[in-house]
């Protein structure tokens, strides 16, 4: 759809509104988490114009839930200077900024930076509107100066919520050559690096 294939785009997700609301003889599908804000936002205010109206949580979301629930709760130093990475389609498309940034600031040893353009100002790292199947015509490619901001932090972690952005901060590490010094993780990531948790209770399959 972002690439502008809009019959294609409606093919597919009328097929798979279909194929969910399928699932009604068997309880029906409660909720969908995703791990991916292209996604969160596709199903969450796309979806419901064909019929597919779903309780939809990113997954910075679910599990800063279940931190406030107790059901997780990290117990290992992570130290280091974190700076989060605001996901277009997170922020500014759905206002959601804060959870990945409580998640960070709930892991013991993370000091959480913030670079100079952050949250309703961040910058784009160069994927989105189907940018990450294209070439860029200008030398100075989008993703190395979204990483370039937030090396300025000082931080030796880059965070972020979203697939497509981790690949383009990943390849803009790597074009500065700082992959042995610099690590790009999701914060799920950061917070499994700080188990165990507490009595490692998830919840089942029918929460």
């Amino acid at each position: 759809r972002r690439a502008g294939n809009e019959f294609l785009y409606m093919m597919l997700a009328e097929q798979n509104v279909a194929t969910i609301n399928g699932y009604k003889d068997q309880g029906g599908v409660k909720k969908i988490l995703t791990a991916c804000p292209h996604c969160f936002n596709t199903l969450l205010n796309e979806y419901p114009d064909l019929g597919g109206k779903y309780d939809v949580v990113h997954h910075t979301d679910f599990l800063l839930g279940l931190l406030a629930e107790k059901k997780l709760s990290p117990k290992k130093p992570v130290s280091g200077k974190v700076v989060f990475h605001d996901s277009c389609y997170l922020g500014r498309y759905n206002d959601v900024y804060e959870s990945p940034r409580e998640i960070l600031r709930r892991i013991p040893g993370v000091v959480l930076v913030e670079a100079e353009m952050a949250k309703n100002k961040g910058l784009c790292c160069g994927a989105g509107g189907a940018q990450m199947w294209m070439e860029e015509q200008n030398t100075d490619r989008m993703n190395v100066r979204r990483t370039l901001q937030l090396l300025d932090t000082g931080a030796k972690t880059i965070a972020s919520g979203c697939p497509f952005c981790m690949t383009m901060l990943t390849d803009g590490i790597k074009s500065k050559s700082l992959e042995d010094e610099v690590k790009q993780m999701d914060v799920a990531e950061l917070l499994e690096q700080s188990g165990k948790f507490s009595g490692d209770t998830l919840p089942d399959s029918n929460s």
